[in-house]
């Protein structure tokens, strides 16, 4: 008699059910829009999007999107190391490197690909990595599958970091990993300090700059540049699904650095290459970042004053600085509650729930975009005084 060897699944889903961690799939209709999107069948005010600075409906970028798939089809077709490289993502390539202003850049499928390429090809076993604790999966799961070992800091805490790199002696190589900006707190990593300390113990620090990229700095490369110690990062990691509005990661830095990851990062060669109209979206959205500087400004403006009128009120919103403003609830269900309640109301804002952050941490996640007028910021307040309280 066969047995379901799979039944465990539907217990341990079960179980998420009761502690409110279950998540299930949802559609959205229609255009990816900060000031309205079609959810579940209803028109929602979008604040759980990350497209920051409004690029992935831009005109420019669909445009360029036509255009290349008019011209070289679709698929690539094959890994970059074969022949699934294109002219277009070369052409990125070396746009990247300007804009970054490094020496070269690598483009990979996805931010996750990048950093988990990127780790794995700078530490291995007889290496150790250091981790801020609030670090995004991507970069939890490149440390765990490079075979270093990991030593995990707490948040931000450059006194914890030093103390760990002081005892660190034993190692061939140390890398310091980390978020420029968190996902979900919206706060800043004290990379100046950071890289003080990858100077002072001869290590390397890499940066990933997924949520920064476009929106800080003068020329929009992050806070790397917004905080002046672009010159002691040693390894940037960026992504062009955010606020450049299309899909894919990539690694900037050395020259050196670059050719090793050609031959040792495995997400990039056992990948096939992404399609070639992505390469021409991210160099649309290059264009619109130096030329359209205002988006960045207002975002900045307004998430600055959605952060002061909900401090003002008495939520708790941790130390974002940035377009990123959590809400922190705490317990999952009544987190879960409050994004039900503010859907009801006409917002989508996420509810974030373990994984995503430690128990105990649940959130509602304000993503702020260009399309957020001041009158959609004035209702959404009025909303979260009721679902909230």
């Amino acid at each position: 008699m066969s047995h379901d060897r799979l039944a465990w699944i539907s217990e341990e889903l079960a179980d998420y059910e009761r502690r409110d961690l279950r998540r299930r799939l949802a559609v959205r209709g229609g255009a990816q829009r900060g000031d309205g999107i079609q959810w579940q069948g209803a028109r929602l005010a979008n604040f759980g999007s990350n497209d920051y600075l409004g690029l992935a409906t831009h005109p420019d970028i669909c445009q360029a999107v036509r255009q290349a798939v008019e011209r070289g089809g679709w698929g690539s077709g094959a890994s970059p190391l074969i022949t699934g490289r294109g002219e277009l993502h070369a052409r990125l390539e070396e746009r990247l490197a300007e804009f970054e202003a490094c020496e070269a850049a690598l483009l990979f499928p996805s931010g996750f690909a990048a950093n988990v390429g990127a780790i794995t090809c700078l530490a291995g076993p007889g290496d150790v990595i250091f981790s801020d604790q609030k670090n995004h999966a991507s970069i939890i799961d490149g440390c765990r599958l490079s075979g270093a070992a990991v030593r995990v800091f707490p948040h931000g805490d450059v006194d914890a970091l030093r103390t760990m790199l002081c005892d660190a002696g034993g190692f061939r190589r140390r890398l310091i990993v980390t978020d420029s900006l968190f996902s979900m707190d919206g706060d800043f990593a004290p990379l100046a300090d950071f890289a003080e300390l990858a100077d002072e113990y001869s290590a390397m620090l890499l940066v990933d700059e997924a949520h920064a990229t476009g929106v800080f700095g003068e020329r929009g490369r992050g806070v790397c540049e917004l905080l002046g110690v672009e010159s002691g990062v040693h390894v940037r990691v960026g992504t062009l699904s955010k606020a450049l509005g299309s899909i894919g990661g990539f690694v900037s830095g050395s020259r050196p650095l670059i050719e090793w990851l050609v031959n040792r990062a495995r997400p990039y060669f056992f990948s096939t290459a992404p399609p070639e109209a992505i390469a021409a979206a991210g160099l649309a959205a290059l264009d619109l970042v130096s030329d359209e500087v205002q988006r960045r400004e207002r975002l900045l403006e307004r998430s600055a004053r959605l952060r002061a009128e909900l401090a003002e009120r008495g939520f708790r919103i941790g130390n974002s600085q940035s377009q990123i403003v959590p809400i922190i609830v705490g317990e999952a269900a009544r987190t879960m509650e409050a994004a039900a309640r503010l859907r009801e109301q006409g917002f989508f804002v996420p509810g974030i729930r373990p994984p995503s952050v430690p128990s105990g941490e649940s959130l509602l996640r304000i993503s702020l975009t260009y399309h957020h007028d001041d009158e959609t910021i004035d209702r959404l307040l009025a909303a979260i005084e009721v679902a909230v309280r």
